[in-house]
């Protein structure tokens, strides 16, 4: 059986990597769980694969790792294999398949020898393309806290940002893909908030609303992090219209009225 902290990065990591084809679990009986993660690059879907084998002692002991992919060797692959395992194998014992995510994508390419010609078309190209996403927080009691921390991990993470706070909460967020991504994480896996009995905790109920390629890449509509209340759907609307997203609003409003 395996562990709550398991099933909690299980659930942590599909809302993460959300978009089509990047996620896919499968239960592996009472061998525990496979989850991988399909990093795309050139307009191909799964270009590499990370395949992640959770077994029921997970995390105390590290996952088994599969590479694959379309670009490179099976050489190159193993050799990705076996720094992901020494990493693993670095890191204390706790949820860690993102940060091994998060390893390839920031190191792990440069690192694998013979890849040097292959770099820019094995490397997931969602590091660097610009994105907007917008969230949907379930709630903020404690608002100077979590404002506040929404407002670093934004300039941490260089994203420009929106808060918008009324019936709904949203968090409009525009910059690197890679950025937007550890920006939920964080969300999913930092005590931000607190509960209705004053308890710290964490925002597990975020939903990433939409997260689509920026209409203009390099120019964000949006500067710095700015804190927006709205009292009605028309003042939402006017919001989104002020930051030129218009059409994205159009696209949310039905997930707004459930």
């Amino acid at each position: 059986m395996m562990s709550e902290a398991a099933l909690d990065e299980v659930s942590v990591l599909s809302s993460i990597y959300c978009g089509e084809g990047e996620f896919v679990l499968q239960e592996a009986g009472q061998d525990g769980l496979i989850v991988q993660i399909n990093c795309t690059g050139g307009g191909e879907d799964g270009l590499v694969g990370l395949l992640f084998h959770l077994h029921p002692g997970y995390p105390s002991c590290p996952p088994d790792i599969s590479v694959s992919s379309t670009a490179l060797s099976r050489t190159q692959c193993q050799s990705v294999r076996q720094r992901l395992q020494e990493r693993a194998s670095e890191l204390p014992p706790e949820p860690m398949v993102h940060q091994l995510v998060e390893f390839f994508q920031q190191e792990c390419v440069e690192l694998t020898e013979g890849c040097r010609g292959a770099v820019e078309a094995m490397k997931p190209r969602e590091q660097d393309d610009e994105w907007t996403a917008v969230l949907l927080l379930d709630h903020m009691r404690a608002r100077n806290r979590y404002v506040g921390l929404l407002e670093r991990w934004s300039q941490q993470l260089q994203l420009a940002g929106a808060l918008l706070l009324g019936q709904r909460i949203l968090v409009i967020l525009q910059g690197a893909r890679h950025s937007v991504k550890e920006f939920c994480h964080r969300l999913k896996t930092v005590k931000v908030d607190v509960d209705s009995s004053g308890k710290k905790c964490k925002e597990r109920m975020m939903k990433v609303l939409i997260e689509t390629p920026s209409s203009s890449p390099g120019h964000h509509s949006i500067q710095g992090f700015i804190v927006k209340n709205y009292e009605s759907v028309t003042e939402l609307s006017a919001a989104f219209e002020h930051f030129h997203m218009t059409d994205l609003y159009q696209r949310i409003f039905p997930s707004l009225k459930d």
